[in-house]
């Protein structure tokens, strides 16, 4: 009874540290409370027992707190060592996987240290510690000492990683020696940048070498342009520019995300001339895109003539204009007055459905064309049917209709090119010596489900398809996903290279995937030129009987990386970790190809913004190295039956569905028996991702073997953070990246791409980055260079990207050596 007078005049004057210490209990066991119970959870689920464990662990350790006695300190503390001995074990010394493990308990560790003053004048009375708390406190010290032992039951769990297998030690033939007569002739001048890719290759590589890496470091910024075009408060679609220019002679081309075509001067970046195609909002499917554009010459016409040189571009309401390139006037011998209409013969559709927003390509006078048809929506979606006109007068030369095979010419009247095939939303390549045009193809109009699909359908899905220009036939293709419910369509340009082999030198091409697997291919034959195995994959899901039972694996070269395991789950503090270590213990996961299941969610790993994209590769001829940056993030998705979908208002875009909203995320599948949902990125509430960093990376391959020169992480986590807040930390992270990168003669990579909008130049030979600058939008476009009265100029029009949630801009910037003269 005598210490109740004490106990009592403690508790009225606290100070504070004594108020401290009890506000850090309240903070202990709150955490201690979801900890507990998330952990619970996830030993139900067979995961990890350290959440529980340090959850009971620490309410013990709160109670202690708020009794202002020392036992609170000591238990912590001891919680906190066995922590960092379990993370250790678990992880080892990876840093990025090591913050949720332990950043968060130390910073809590430091908090505890300022209540040691009212703890250190406060008795330990023994007399108040009861049987009950002495046993939780026993049970909770014991159990995470004792956790380590538990690493043969979390290996039989999915708890250790699995190592897939090194794809890349499998020796390869081919060596690249030269390009063909065009790309030579383009690299030899250097001066202009005539196509998307750089050359007809599509090599995204210049000789010029006036910039390099001992003097990249004084590069400055010269010019600075502004298109003028952003987005309305009330627009329907997003911006998501994407757009690479062209430079032929003293102009340079640019188009803006809705299709607005400028000429610039290539010394000073002042307009010359504009044409605007009037693209309504409406017409903005997911993202308002203009990749590029094409250039083209006349043969039959005198150089002074009107329209004698040419800009052909592809609009997002479906249209192909040809505009003079000197004076920015519509061809009016090209189609109608200029324009061909290319949603003629498609039958119903609705703006934005079906839109135009790569460069279209022209070889043998022909214009190649496909279109991005807005994912997800409906399998009776338009055509991708792929058609050739003149590129002279803009008559269809042809047309490619896998669903007809035999008609090469438009449909009669009341037919329609057939629906729902799979489509060319991206760039293709042409060699003009073989006559071939070189297809990179995406899904069937469902993505997700592939029940209903036609053979001709399975058979072209994700294929790189050769198309003879002249006749508009295929030569052969090559397929990269068998029966692809991935999405995994191609969207990498493929470039053009010659390659030694035993048998002498084969004109070859490069095929990045998006699942990460990179082909050599013969491009007269379409056989690959290094061993591509046939890999058994996972089964099940809601399509057993369909599903292919093996995938093409690449022994030449592969982006994707070891099989994701439990203890690959991330987060910024351990709530959000075991948050997410919850989700993958109650997800369908069995490693690449997992089949998708509506009766819980699946992960896809790698995701469908995995491997390589749009942005494409670059090849160095001169020291053969090919340089790709790419994806690591895994999809976290679930199919929905058709009457949940119903219930919840899911209509495709022609039934006024969702414009905005991102690629499967509540896409409705219409005419299938399950809409989808896609958690792009596997994204926490946060907004953080689930998966631990690096998301993002640039590698180096040797284009002889298909071995990796070096591989680095790729973006900082300067503008990512929690909740959209920048951390302002400048931590090479390896951030998610859109964009391709450019190889130039003077050693050097320029690439923008990530998501901490800058923009690098990284030394060819080391990876290592040599220069770098903030860029006023996001980086997700392709960059250029060229050369203009003896000076060279690196040129990138950062736009920004709603996918990648970066700043939209409407800038093209042009940087240079300071000038000498």
């Amino acid at each position: 009874m005598t210490d109740q007078p004490g106990r009592a005049r403690r508790t009225t004057s606290l100070g504070a540290a004594g108020w401290w210490s009890r506000i850090f209990a309240l903070i202990l066991i709150l955490i201690g409370i979801v900890l507990t119970a998330g952990g619970v959870w996830l030993i139900a689920l067979g995961g990890s027992w350290y959440y529980a464990v340090a959850g009971i662990a620490l309410l013990y350790s709160g109670f202690g707190f708020w009794q202002i006695r020392m036992k609170g300190f000591y238990v912590y503390l001891a919680t906190w060592a066995l922590t960092l001995v379990w993370a250790f074990w678990e992880v080892g010394f990876s840093g990025w996987d090591l913050v949720p493990r332990v950043v968060a308990p130390t910073v809590l560790l430091i908090g505890s240290l300022f209540t040691l003053p009212a703890l250190s004048r406060t008795p330990e009375p023994h007399s108040e510690m009861t049987p009950a708390m002495s046993l939780v406190g026993a049970f909770a010290m014991a159990g995470l000492a004792l956790f380590l032992m538990q690493g043969m039951a979390h290996a039989a769990t999915g708890d250790t990683a699995v190592a897939s297998p090194d794809k890349s030690a499998v020796k390869g033939t081919g060596t690249m020696v030269s390009t063909s007569a065009e790309g030579v002739n383009v690299r030899r001048s250097g001066a202009d940048w005539p196509y998307y890719g750089g050359s007809r290759d599509a090599t995204r590589y210049s000789p010029l070498d006036q910039i390099n890496v001992d003097n990249v470091k004084n590069l400055k910024e010269v010019w600075h342009f502004h298109t003028g075009d952003m987005p309305d408060k009330d627009a329907k679609g997003s911006y998501s520019p994407e757009n690479t220019p062209l430079k032929v002679g003293s102009h340079v081309y640019v188009c803006s995300a809705k299709d607005e075509l400028i000429s610039l001067d290539a010394g000073t970046g002042k307009e010359e001339w504009r044409y605007d195609p009037k693209v309504p909002d409406d017409a903005v499917p997911y993202g308002a895109t203009c990749r590029g554009v094409a250039y083209y010459q006349v043969p039959t016409m005198s150089a002074d003539a009107p329209c004698a040189e040419r800009i052909i571009i592809g609009t997002l309401d479906a249209r192909l204009i040809a505009i003079d390139a000197e004076h920015g006037r519509l061809c009016e011998d090209f189609g109608d007055k200029g324009m061909v209409y290319l949603e003629k013969g498609l039958g119903k559709t609705v703006p934005g459905w079906y839109a135009i927003t790569a460069p279209p390509t022209i070889v043998r006078g022909v214009i190649v064309v496909g279109a991005q048809v807005k994912d997800g929506q409906a399998e009776n979606a338009p055509s991708g049917v792929i058609r050739g006109y003149s590129a002279e007068n803009g008559k269809l030369a042809w047309a490619w209709d896998m669903g007809a095979p035999d008609r090469t010419g438009a449909p009669t009247d009341g037919e329609t090119y057939t629906r729902g095939t799979p489509n060319m939303w991206t760039a293709a390549t042409a060699d003009p010596e073989l006559g071939y045009v070189y297809l990179p193809l995406g899904n069937s109009s469902v993505d997700y489900y592939g029940g209903n699909r036609k053979p001709y359908e399975n058979e072209y899905n994700s294929s790189l398809v050769a198309i003879d220009v002249t006749t508009g036939k295929p030569g052969w293709h090559f397929q990269t996903v068998h029966y692809d419910l991935w999405d995994y369509d191609l969207g990498s340009q493929v470039s053009l290279v010659d390659m030694k082999t035993d048998n002498g030198t084969v004109p070859a091409l490069v095929l990045p995937s998006k699942q990460g697997q990179i082909y050599v291919l013969n491009r007269k034959t379409g056989e690959s030129l290094f061993p591509v195995e046939e890999r058994p994959v996972p089964s099940g899901g809601v399509e057993p009987d369909n599903l292919a039972k093996t995938q093409p694996y690449s022994g030449y070269a592969h982006l994707d990386q070891p099989k994701l395991t439990a203890r690959d789950m991330w987060g910024m503090s351990p709530i959000d970790q075991l948050w997410c270590r919850i989700q993958f213990r109650r997800a369908h996961y069995d490693g690449e190809y997992t089949a998708p299941t509506a009766d819980k969610p699946y992960i896809e790993y790698p995701g469908y913004n995995g491997g390589s994209d749009w942005g494409s590769v670059a090849i160095d001829p001169k020291d053969r190295i090919l340089v790709a940056n790419y994806n690591d993030m895994p999809n976290f998705n679930q199919l929905i039956p058709r009457e949940k979908a119903d219930e919840m208002g899911l209509k495709p875009i022609n039934e006024g569905g969702e414009r905005k909203s991102a690629e499967g995320k509540g896409d409705p599948q219409t005419g299938s028996p399950y809409a989808i949902n896609v958690n792009a990125g596997w994204q926490m509430p946060t907004g953080m991702l689930c998966s631990a960093p690096p998301y993002g990376h640039i590698r180096a391959i040797d284009l002889d073997t298909g071995k990796t020169l070096w591989d680095e992480p790729f973006g900082s986590a300067v503008n990512n953070g929690p909740f959209g807040i920048p951390t302002h930390l400048p931590l090479t992270i390896g951030t998610p990246n859109n964009g391709g990168p450019l190889v130039t003669a003077g050693g050097l990579i320029f690439i923008a791409a990530t998501t901490d909008n800058k923009f690098r130049a990284i030394d060819l030979k080391t990876g290592k980055v040599v220069w770098e600058t903030d860029l006023p939008a996001g980086g997700q476009a392709n960059p250029m260079t060229y050369e203009e009265n003896g000076r060279q100029f690196v040129v990138l029009a950062p736009g920004g990207h709603h996918f990648m949630k970066t700043k939209v801009g409407d800038d093209v910037i042009a940087w240079a050596l300071p000038d000498q003269g």
